[in-house]
């Protein structure tokens, strides 16, 4: 049965509520655990009982770190990793041009600071040389290295690796593993082949820090200072965090504790970066996803391939606050690109009614924004998306997709069956390179692959609802109790509350394309809602003209600090008349 009978939203929608089985065990929570009801409620739906209640609501590192040497070529890598640090070897670090690309070389940079050395960091850049390692890259690396570390890349660069015979090279990756390794000394990475896929669900910052960790112990063994990995975890947050990695397991306790670092505001490029994005209060998951990642990812996107690893890197304030102000403008530049290219591709895929994937390809768009605007399509269409730049007869793409669709093994079959020239990723997002006569083709063969999955997906238009909410129980002490059983992201989505039967008092647009709402139900207080971006869909349009009109709102709570004071207030996701 559809939540307060909501078989149809403003958004097209159906409201569906909490499995019976799961209030019932929310209801026993909150009375053996005190826990507020709300609180309970996202409890049970991780299937955590009162038992594991406290262990869940205070994740720590120390009980949910697995041993580095569950992953296959750990040992190898980090005794490798410490010798180059104590010998003063020549070490380089070529990293993919993305937030965990470059949080995961901010990591190696630190901890090779901490030892007294210094490392080349090489960023490709994403227009001319594309994604991942390539041969005339790394043959001039090895020429002038003793060793070198690819991070979140190199899995499936046999050819570039092969080049780089003159250096040892070590690989800390994520990304899915063909059926061979690459010729490199190490090959870290918990989705090749021959793992068991226990830790799959770690970004490269994620198995780069493991590493660190085991070299903590190769250092601690030859009687070596160790440096103070704790201090990197903010690093670790937010590159888990960007990368859209499931907040389970280690990595719930990776972003709690990395946001408790970034709070103290320690690391010069955060600080600046969080300033120019006037992030002003504790930094939240939802701060690293949406303000942080998109200006680092803006270099590599519109502007420089380095310039985000550099800045969460930089040492020197001045040094941070001149990068995260070039990668604020960019990011500017990045989001009038984005707009253009996502009217086309959707427009495309408006034209296109294709049931199974959203996919669109253009000539000259920016092979940048390519990747944010296949996630602005997948939101709009909830639909595995793909979205191509087309230049000289070869498009480069990318790919997202939805809960329960693995489109990265979809893609790499696309690449054997030689339909792409090259292509790779994981589970919800994926990268390929396709000659331009070949897109119509391998779409419809994409299509194909994906049939079955999304054949067996549920509920794929509902919307899941958590519980009512009154207004006057709408309170901060309640957002950070909720919090307390966060972080909130994929795979961990946050409770989502209906504000059942509220008078509109104001509707609004804020900037070009957001709706901001004033609310209120008869004894309890105004609360405001923001809907980000509604105006480009059914929403915004629908509740702009719904002032003195009644309906159920639904949405996230959200604490806003503003000249130091808190203000609640709802990410609103969808509305129904009342």
């Amino acid at each position: 049965m559809a939540f307060l009978g909501i078989e149809q939203s403003l958004t097209g929608r159906r409201w569906i509520g909490c499995d019976p089985a799961v209030e019932r065990m929310a209801e026993g929570l909150a009375q053996q655990a005190g826990l507020p009801l709300a609180v309970a409620r996202v409890l049970a739906e991780r299937g955590v009982d009162a038992a594991d209640a406290a262990g869940f609501l205070l994740p720590k590192l120390r009980d949910l770190l697995p041993d580095p040497l569950r992953l296959r070529d750990m040992e190898i890598a980090a005794e490798r990793l410490v010798q180059a640090a104590l010998e003063g070897q020549r070490i380089a670090i070529f990293a993919d041009y993305d937030v965990d690309g470059g949080s995961s070389a901010a990591l190696l940079l630190d901890w090779l600071r901490g030892q007294g050395r210094d490392a080349t960091l090489y960023i490709p850049d994403r227009i001319d040389e594309g994604y991942g390692p390539n041969v005339p890259a790394m043959t001039s690396l090895a020429a002038d290295h003793d060793l070198i570390i690819c991070v979140d890349c190199g899995t499936l660069s046999h050819e570039a690796l092969a080049a780089a015979q003159a250096a040892d090279v070590i690989v800390l990756d994520h990304h899915l593993g063909g059926e061979t390794l690459p010729p490199a000394l190490a090959v870290v990475n918990p989705n090749r082949a021959d793992e068991d896929g226990d830790l799959g669900y770690l970004c490269a910052a994620g198995v780069v820090f493991l590493t660190l960790v085991q070299a903590g112990r190769v250092l601690r063994d030859r009687q070596k200072p160790e440096p103070d990995l704790m201090a990197l975890m903010d690093l670790v947050a937010l590159a888990t965090v960007a990368d859209v990695a499931p907040l389970v397991g280690v990595n719930r306790a990776f972003v709690r504790q990395g946001l408790a670092v970034m709070a103290r505001r320690q690391r010069p490029g955060l600080v600046a970066l969080s300033d120019v994005a006037r992030l002003d209060g504790p930094p939240s998951a939802f701060h690293l996803g949406f303000l942080l990642g998109p200006r680092i990812n803006a270099g590599g996107r519109v502007g420089r391939a380095d310039l985000g690893a550099l800045c969460l890197s930089a040492r020197d304030p001045h040094e941070a606050e001149r990068l995260a102000r070039q990668l604020d403008e960019l990011n500017t530049e990045r989001r009038a690109i984005e707009a253009a290219v996502r009217s086309e591709a959707l427009a495309q895929v408006e034209a296109r009614g294709d049931a199974r994937l959203s996919w669109a390809a253009g000539q000259g768009w920016h092979p940048g924004v390519v990747g944010i605007v296949a996630a602005r399509v997948k939101e709009a269409t909830d639909r595995p998306s793909v979205v191509i730049g087309v230049d000289g007869g070869i498009g480069k793409g990318s790919a997202r997709s939805v809960p329960g669709v693995d489109l990265g093994r979809a893609i790499q079959r696309l690449a054997r069956e030689g339909l792409l020239i090259k292509g790779g990723g994981h589970e919800m997002a994926a990268g390929l390179t396709v000659a331009e006569e070949m897109i119509a083709p391998a779409m419809a063969r994409l299509g194909e692959l994906l049939a079955r999955d999304l054949d067996n997906r549920t509920g794929a238009h509902d919307l899941r609802i958590s519980g009512l909410l009154e207004g006057s129980g709408a309170t901060p002490a309640l957002y950070r109790q909720l919090e307390d059983a966060g972080p909130f992201g994929q795979a961990a989505p946050a409770p989502r509350f209906v504000f059942a039967d509220q008078l509109i008092d104001s509707a609004s647009t804020m900037g070009d394309n957001h709706l901001r709402l004033s609310f209120r139900s008869p004894g309890s207080p105004a609360l405001v809602a923001v809907a980000w971006g509604a105006m480009s869909g059914p929403l915004g349009p629908a509740l702009i003209g719904a002032k003195g009109r009644r309906f159920h709102l639904a949405g996230k709570l959200d604490l806003s600090t503003w000249g130091g004071r808190e203000r609640l207030r709802l990410r609103l996701d969808d509305a129904a008349p009342a």
